[in-house]
């Protein structure tokens, strides 16, 4: 029997292993068993464990790349709201890759596929923080951000429009002192 989504089942069963057991934590091997394919059919799909990653965050930073080239022809408070929205949005889009993210966030961000996104992130970060880069602020940022991640995962159950409501809320409150 040929396999056509070979491709999408690796990816899916990456991203769950990845949010499970870690990045650091999972071999091709375990992805390939989860699968139920051999190692060499998903090296013919990607060549190594960062391809995969790399693909599993493409979107994520697209979108935030689209974010942050709005976020440049906004003043800076026009820029925050958006930034605030902006944020939440993906945050509650892609939960999936955010996830997978959250086990190995400190060694992930100096992987090679998330150079990009990193920037990006600090790019957000400094337009939340009201342009401001003095290190206090773009902690408390930082800390926002990543709470505001956190809850998104951890629930699931609240209706998305009722808790991208209270998760922009939280934002708007959290940053005031940051103003």
């Amino acid at each position: 029997m040929v396999r056509s989504n070979t491709r999408e089942e690796i990816l899916a069963a990456a991203a769950r292993l990845f949010a499970t057991i870690g990045y650091k934590g999972t071999s091709l091997q375990v992805i390939a068993a989860a699968v139920g394919c051999s190692k060499a059919t998903l090296l013919y799909h990607f060549a190594t464990k960062d391809d995969i990653l790399a693909t599993l965050v493409a979107p994520p930073a697209r979108d935030l790349a689209a974010l942050a080239e709005k976020l440049d022809r906004l003043d800076a408070a026009a820029a925050r709201e958006l930034a605030i929205e902006g944020f939440v949005d993906l945050v509650l889009i892609y939960r999936q890759e955010i996830s997978l993210i959250f086990h190995d966030m400190t060694y992930l961000f100096h992987a090679p596929s998330f150079a990009e996104l990193k920037v990006l992130s600090e790019r957000l970060a400094i337009v939340l923080a009201g342009g401001s880069t003095d290190a206090q602020a773009l902690l408390g940022v930082n800390v926002m951000m990543a709470g505001i991640a956190a809850v998104a995962l951890d629930r699931p159950e609240h209706g998305d429009v009722d808790l991208r409501g209270a998760l922009i809320g939280v934002a708007r409150r959290a940053l005031v002192t940051n103003a």
